[in-house]
């Protein structure tokens, strides 16, 4: 299998660009993705949006004009030393067809990992709510509850275009962006695989910053509930950006952060400690991270 870590030593044998060129390209992409997402109010004054849908949909097309502008920049610093080999470059940004199978399963199961403990946690609620005792243990119909949220979740991304933006618009642009386009950057200016993996989160992270003024603004949050929310979110992307870029560079597919963005944005936040003493939970959230650890 061609890997991203294949192509990093070709790469490096012959860089075409400078690290800092390839540092500030990937702070200017960061930026461009914020601006054209806010430019339809900011740059160019349009009307404020009569209906959430009509604001989602103004979104949408922002996000998807981001990624394409990111797309072509990098190419542009990517493709003068392999000639305009267009193949070349899509295998470089992880879209290709061998070993997909693998790309998929190995994200799904290993962000499954994370979430099992909360998936359980959500179920020793239910039955401490239908029995008075969380002692008796973990129901037996926890699959169907499962079964049940994600049969949910298929008729909500029909119908709802607050899940369209969650579960596909914004992981596809992000990982596009995010991933796809910064990771070869960085890999082809001279950056190790390792160093890649934890500054290309920074840039990712960078990217969320425009809802401290959302909470604050928006929202009316106080100063310091603002900063506690955005210090949280900025801390979640910065383990999730490590993460994906992990997955990019293993794997060498696009589609195995994708995967584990739709699971992560799915999910939601992972239950890491139960406040109430269950056994049995507490067993699985610690096999689960001693589980992660070792498959990763």
């Amino acid at each position: 299998m061609t890997t991203t870590m294949d192509a990093e030593e070709e790469m490096l044998s012959t860089p075409s660009i400078s690290k800092s060129t390839a540092a500030i390209s990937c702070v200017a992409m960061t930026l461009a993705y914020v601006a054209i997402l806010h430019s339809p109010t900011l740059i160019f004054r349009f009307p404020a949006p009569t209906s959430f849908n009509q604001f989602m949909i103004r979104r949408f097309i922002c996000a998807i004009a981001a990624s394409l502008l990111c797309l072509f920049v990098s190419s542009l610093l990517l493709l003068p030393q392999q000639s305009w080999k267009t193949a070349y470059l899509f295998t470089l940004y992880g879209i290709q067809a061998d070993h997909v199978w693998h790309a998929v399963v190995f994200p799904f199961t290993l962000t499954s990992l994370v979430y099992a403990g909360s998936l359980v946690y959500k179920c020793v609620l239910l039955s401490s709510s239908w029995n008075g005792d969380e002692s008796e243990g973990i129901p037996l119909n926890c699959l169907h509850i499962v079964l049940h949220k994600i049969y949910s979740v298929v008729i909500s991304v029909a119908s709802n275009i607050a899940a369209w933006r969650n579960l596909v618009v914004a992981p596809i642009t992000e990982e596009l962006v995010f991933r796809a386009c910064m990771i070869p950057l960085l890999l082809c200016g001279g950056f190790k695989a390792q160093t890649v993996v934890l500054l290309c989160p920074v840039f990712f992270s960078l990217a969320h910053l425009n809802h401290l003024l959302e909470f604050y603004y928006q929202r009316n949050y106080s100063l310091q509930r603002t900063f506690m929310a955005v210090g949280t979110q900025l801390a979640y992307t910065m383990i999730f950006g490590s993460y994906a870029s992990f997955l990019f560079i293993r794997t060498g597919h696009l589609i195995a952060p994708l995967v584990a963005h739709i699971v992560c944005n799915f999910m939601g936040l992972p239950v890491v400690y139960a406040q109430r003493k269950v056994l049995q939970l507490q067993l699985l959230l610690n096999l689960n991270f001693l589980l992660f650890v070792s498959l990763s």
